[in-house]
C-alpha cells in the first residue's frame, strides 16, 4: 500500500471520528489543528485506525507520534 493510499484511508477515519467531511490531513497535522481533537476522540481515532488497517499500536509507538505524518509512517511500517 502506498503512502498516498494510507493517507486517503486515514483521512476517511479522521472525517468519521471528528464528524467533519471537510478535514484534510497533512504530514504536519497535529491535535492543535483540529478543534474537536481531545483525549476521548484521540482514543477513538487510534481504535478506528487499528480497525481500518487491521493493526495494533504499542503504547511506546503512540507516545512517540507527534504528527499525522508520524502516524502514517507507523501505519505503513505495520502493513508492509
Amino acid at each position: 500500500m502506498t503512502y498516498e493510499e494510507v493517507k486517503t484511508r486515514l483521512n476517511k477515519v479522521f472525517c468519521k471520528v471528528f464528524k467533519d467531511d471537510s478535514i484534510v490531513i497533512t504530514d504536519e497535522t497535529t491535535a492543535k489543528d483540529i478543534d474537536k481533537w481531545d483525549s476521548l476522540t484521540h482514543l477513538t481515532l487510534v481504535s478506528d485506525t487499528e480497525d481500518e488497517f487491521g493493526i495494533k499500536f504499542k503504547l511506546k509507538e503512540l507516545i512517540a507520534m507527534k504528527t499525522v505524518g508520524d502516524f502514517m509512517k507507523c501505519i505503513q511500517s505495520k502493513i508492509g
